[in-house]
Parts: C-alpha cells; sequence; structure tokens
C-alpha cells in the first residue's frame, strides 16, 4: 500500500450531506483534494473552496487515495466496476469505503481490488454532519496490517476527533454497525420515555434536564426527539416522511445489516428486532 508520504492527491467520491462537510475538512488540511459528485451544485461549492472537481465518476488515475462516502451497498458496487474504478485506479493506491454497507461486500470487493494491486480499506464513520464539519468525526478502520491503519490515522487524524483500529479487514463496519444499533435503540427508548412523561404532565423539558445532568439523554438525541415533536402536530404523515423519512430508511438499512450479521453467526438479538420492527414509527411519530 502506498503509504501517507506518498500520497500527493486524494480523492473523494460522494458530496452529500455528511460527504460533503468531509471533504471540506479534508480539503483544509490536504488542498490537492479531488472530488466528483453527481449534484453539480456540490461540485461547484467544493471548487469554490479550492478542491480540483474531476470530469466524472473514474477520473481519479492520479489518486494515491480514493474515499467513498456514498449512500450504500449497490453507490458503492455501481462506482467499482459500472465506472470502473478498479481498473482506474493505479496499481498500489487505496480505495476507502466511509458508507454503512455489508461487511459481506467489503469482504468481497477487497479481495477484487487485491487482485488488481489495489487495497480496500473500510472506514465509516460516526458524528454526523455536525461532527463532519466541525472536523470532531469518528473514523472506525478496518484494516488486516498495521501499516495500513498507520497510513490511514495519518490522513483523517487530521480532520477527526479520533481514528481508531477496529481490527482486520470489515471490523470496522462491524463496530459501526453496533454503534447505530445501540444509537436507534436509543431513539425508540427516548421516544417511549417522552411518551410515558407526557401521559403524566411532565414535559420534555424536565426529562431533558435531567439528562444533561445524568448524561442519559444526550444532545443528539434531544435534538432528535424536539425536532420530531415540534414538526408533527402540523405535519402531515406524508409531510413527517419528507423531513424524516430518508432518516427512518437509513436506520432501517443499518439495522437490517446487524440483524443479517448476527444471523451468520448464530446470535439472538431480539432487543435488535425490536428496534427494527419500531424505528420508522417513531421516526415519523405514527401511532
Amino acid at each position: 500500500m502506498t503509504n501517507s508520504t506518498q500520497i500527493t492527491q486524494l480523492g473523494f467520491i460522494g458530496l452529500g450531506n455528511i460527504g460533503k462537510p468531509m471533504a471540506e475538512s479534508l480539503l483544509k488540511v490536504f488542498p490537492n483534494t479531488k472530488v466528483f459528485d453527481i449534484n453539480p451544485k456540490a461540485r461547484e461549492d467544493l471548487a469554490k473552496q479550492g478542491a480540483i472537481v474531476a470530469s466524472k465518476a473514474n477520473d481519479f488515475a492520479d489518486c494515491q487515495l480514493l474515499s467513498l462516502c456514498v449512500r450504500h451497498d449497490q453507490d458503492v458496487e455501481d462506482l467499482l466496476y459500472k465506472e470502473d474504478l478498479l481498473n482506474t485506479l493505479a496499481k498500489g493506491s487505496s480505495i476507502v469505503i466511509h458508507s454503512t454497507v455489508t461487511r459481506d461486500n467489503i469482504l468481497r470487493w477487497a479481495e477484487d481490488a487485491k487482485a488488481k494491486g489495489i487495497r480496500l480499506i473500510d472506514a465509516p464513520i460516526s458524528g454526523g454532519a455536525d461532527g463532519a464539519k466541525n472536523a470532531t468525526l469518528v473514523y472506525m478502520i478496518g484494516a488486516d496490517e498495521a501499516s495500513d491503519f498507520e497510513a490511514m490515522h495519518a490522513i483523517y487524524s487530521k480532520a477527526a476527533s479520533a481514528v481508531i483500529h477496529a481490527g482486520p479487514l470489515g471490523s470496522g463496519i462491524v463496530l459501526k454497525l453496533a454503534n447505530n444499533l445501540m444509537t436507534y435503540a436509543a431513539f425508540v427508548a427516548v421516544s417511549e420515555a417522552l411518551e410515558l412523561a407526557k401521559s403524566k404532565g411532565v414535559s420534555l423539558d424536565l426529562l431533558n434536564q435531567v439528562g444533561q445532568v445524568n448524561g442519559v439523554l444526550t444532545p443528539q438525541m434531544y435534538r432528535f426527539i424536539s425536532n420530531r415533536e415540534a414538526l408533527a402536530p402540523a405535519c402531515s404523515a406524508e409531510e413527517m416522511k419528507v423531513f424524516f423519512g430518508p432518516f427512518a430508511g437509513l436506520a432501517e438499512k443499518d439495522l437490517d445489516h446487524a440483524l443479517e450479521l448476527a444471523q451468520q453467526e448464530g446470535l439472538s438479538l431480539t432487543a435488535c428486532e425490536a428496534v427494527r420492527a419500531k424505528v420508522k414509527d417513531v421516526f415519523l411519530k405514527q401511532d
């Protein structure tokens, strides 16, 4: 693998809600960053900040490291095979997957990349759009070799609060799915706790006051529940789907991935199953 001192140009594909501020944070410390997204406005915004804009999705032959921060497995699949990134990048380069995808696909993509002389690393992130904007994300690196992790750490630690070696390839996404399971379980618990509190005249503000002291109700959870509570009374079911539907879809996808991993290991995650059944209704505030 190309080490961090040999990397003269970074590439970044996927300038969405999280990917764009991630790329902006990296651009501040790596001015030669090259970016692409199907959204022309996102490309223009990065160009104004000094980024090099790729002409198309496979215009990254000059990059020694290419980050992918796209929506799901199929997007990664399309970039690697349909856009032919595996035949575009030079031998010795690295592809880093930040998307929350399946472990099975990470391992398959890595084998195909290896056959082309390219290293594929799984490096999902946690911290949301705010973390990306403030360069306080946590990167969870799945890499077989210590040198691979060290190279990733040298790069991403410049725009993050922590870069953690989760273990061998595939471990990064396992850690991310476990983290997301806890997060979505907390969403469901906070929602039901509020319903219990309101049923006896206790407000969200009081619940938050206690949660701020004991740490049970995190700022992230409070923002979610307060935003939902503010919007729900004035919004139709269809409007709630517009506002919260995409987040519900991501939650269901991630929980499905977690349950698939558990099934492979013969584990019974009954709480995860309950959260999966409930999470969409919680986001959309449906009975």
